[in-house]
């Protein structure tokens, strides 16, 4: 059923929904008892109907009822000097879009609790995705620089750039199980000309890194020289971060190639200049 909802009604909603967020442990929560209200249901055994149906929904949708509905006690005034505990339910940011979408559509205050949680859940993920792209790319950079640091160590000892790329390449098929690294962007339909790393998740990008550390610190601490004595001590190190990850049941060979890291680089940028844009031109007004 199509709601026709005027400016000044969507703006009163609006505030009813903010105000009625709290944190639980750090958690942004509403109260049921007070989304009854906002939500115009005059009894509360109504209410625990739509409720249910929330949780049905979420339980269908694979996530845990029990994050996202909390059993909890409100208190309330019933007098000048009185008060009594009654049951409520604290939910979180999904359980409130459920509800909503579970309520009685020919309801305003549920027509724009549809929208306004379907937009703020939108919100959270947008913001969720863009912190793990975030993530991968520092991940990425951070084993630039641990690869460019193993590179001067052993440069000093007898290593050249070339011998560099064959130390690294045994590395990784050690890391991968027998995989080298031409093999890896093989198997990951890396383009030619593209570094391995580039197309890595973010943990096997971390385990690569982790490894080059290992082998950068041990060079050092063990004062090893030339290419054989490093080029063992990289494949050990591997091998201990591949073992380390098989423990946790994962074969970073068998992951999925992640989307060109380059790419991500570039949208995250696009991203900063279209908020800055925006924030310049809020500011102008």
């Amino acid at each position: 059923m199509k709601i026709d909802m005027k400016k000044e009604l969507i703006v009163e909603l609006f505030e009813k929904f903010e105000r009625a967020c709290y944190l639980l442990e750090g958690v942004e929560c509403w109260s049921a008892r007070e989304l009854q209200i906002v939500f115009n249901y005059t009894e509360w055994r109504n209410f625990l109907k739509v409720i249910a149906k929330a949780k049905d929904a979420c339980l269908n949708s694979g996530e845990s009822v029990s994050d996202h509905f909390v059993d909890v006690n409100k208190l309330v005034v019933i007098g000048s000097s009185a008060d009594r505990t009654i049951d409520d339910i604290a939910l979180t940011r999904y359980a409130c879009y459920l509800v909503a979408q579970n309520g009685d559509p020919s309801k305003s205050e549920v027509a724009f609790a549809q929208t306004y949680f379907a937009v703020q859940t939108r919100k959270q993920e947008i913001i969720e995705k863009r912190l793990l792209d975030a993530s991968r790319v520092t991940a990425r950079e951070k084993l630039s620089q641990s690869e460019k640091k193993l590179s001067g160590i052993i440069f000093e000892r007898g290593v050249d750039e070339k011998g560099f790329a064959i130390i690294r390449s045994k590395g990784d098929q050690a890391l991968f199980g027998g995989f080298n690294t031409q093999a890896m962007k093989d198997k990951l339909a890396v383009p030619s000309g593209r570094p391995l790393a580039d197309f890595l998740p973010t943990l096997t990008i971390k385990a690569k890194d982790f490894a080059t550390e290992l082998t950068s610190h041990n060079v050092t601490e063990k004062d090893l020289q030339g290419h054989e004595q490093i080029s063992d001590e990289h494949v050990e190190n591997n091998l201990a971060v591949r073992k380390m990850l098989k423990e946790r049941g994962v074969q970073p060979e068998n992951l999925p190639p992640a989307e060109d890291v380059k790419k991500v680089e570039r949208r995250l940028k696009g991203d900063e200049k279209k908020l800055l844009k925006d924030i310049r031109g809020k500011n102008k007004k």
